[in-house]
């Protein structure tokens, strides 16, 4: 009987924990008051797991900046509040990148919109025109 290969690497674990603990840690740990909900959607590790790219999300988009400046100031204290609970020899350097893809994914979702009522609006001309 064959074993069953690991679908996640170490790195992929390694990012899922991280991604939890940071969650928690901003929401409960981090006492700045300028950070409002920010939302952790992946984290990203480097093979040699000296760096991790964390992607975030604010829930008002005017304190995006404020919160980016926040978190990059705050990336030592996570770093260090980090090692506590991960059992490794190096805890990774944290780089914070706003993560864009759900506004992209709204803006997306509008267009579809606004077409698709375009598209239904031109056939219901079409049908009247047909009818005539």
């Amino acid at each position: 009987m064959k074993m069953a290969r690991k679908t996640f690497s170490r790195a992929d674990r390694m990012a899922d924990q991280i991604q939890r603990d940071l969650a928690e840690l901003i929401r409960a740990g981090l006492k700045d008051p300028r950070v409002g909900f920010v939302t952790i959607t992946s984290v990203e590790v480097t093979r040699d797991y000296s760096h991790a790219k964390i992607y975030y999300t604010v829930m008002q988009e005017d304190k995006r900046a404020l919160t980016q400046e926040v978190l990059d100031h705050s990336a030592g204290y996570l770093r260090s509040e980090l090692a506590r609970g991960l059992k490794v020899f190096t805890v990774p350097q944290l780089h914070f990148v706003y993560d864009e893809s759900i506004e992209r994914g709204v803006h997306m979702s509008r267009l579809i919109d606004e077409v698709s009522g375009q598209d239904a609006a031109n056939r219901g001309k079409l049908a009247d025109d047909a009818a005539e």
